[in-house]
C-alpha cells in the first residue's frame, strides 16, 4: 500500500517532534561539556532550526524512496 504525500509529512513531523525534544535536552546536558553555555530560549531556537531541516529532509528523502519503490 502507497503511503500518501500528506501521511509522508504527518510522518515526519510526528518523528521530528519527538527528535526536536531529544535535540534540545541533549545540547543542555552536552553543550556545557565543550564549554558551550547557552540559555534555554537559545536552545529552543536552535532546537527549531534543525528541526526544519530535519523536516525538510525526511520528507524529501521519504518521497524519493516512495518514487523508487
Amino acid at each position: 500500500m502507497k503511503q500518501s504525500r500528506l501521511m509522508s509529512l504527518v510522518e515526519s513531523f510526528a518523528n521530528v517532534l519527538v527528535g526536536y525534544g531529544v535535540a534540545v535536552v541533549t545540547q543542555i546536558l552536552i553543550f556545557p561539556i565543550f564549554g558551550l553555555h547557552t540559555t534555554l530560549a537559545q536552545n529552543l531556537k536552535m532546537g527549531a532550526v534543525f528541526t526544519v531541516v530535519s523536516i525538510a529532509r525526511s520528507y524529501i528523502l521519504r518521497r524519493v524512496f516512495e518514487r523508487f519503490r
